[in-house]
């Protein structure tokens, strides 16, 4: 069984018991989360699927961690007019594990 869920502007296609890193959350480790924008539920050849989200179904989750991604490195830089600027960012992520689907 997996689904197919939107959060922080992406959609991720998760199932029971595995890990994803998520835009951030605010909420304790450790706590239960609900995630109610789901917009498919597919179990085995049984297919549920939204216009645009699906009623009454649900992803219960825990949060493992909140932390911080890699450094991604932005240089610009043009040809013979001394120009060149460097800059990095680091998105804030939060851990999530999923506990169980529920159509």
């Amino acid at each position: 069984m997996y689904a197919v869920i939107k959060t922080g502007g992406k959609q991720y296609r998760v199932s029971s018991g595995e890990t994803l890193k998520i835009e951030t959350i605010p909420g304790d480790v450790g706590s239960a989360i609900v995630l109610d924008k789901v917009l498919m539920v597919a179990d085995g050849d049984k297919l549920s699927v939204g216009k645009p989200l699906l009623t009454g179904a649900s992803v219960q989750a825990t949060i493992v961690s909140h932390g911080r991604g890699d450094k991604v490195h932005i240089f610009k830089m043009r040809r013979r007019k001394h120009y060149r600027k460097s800059q990095g960012h680091r998105q804030n992520y939060t851990e999530i594990r999923i506990d169980g689907i529920s159509a």
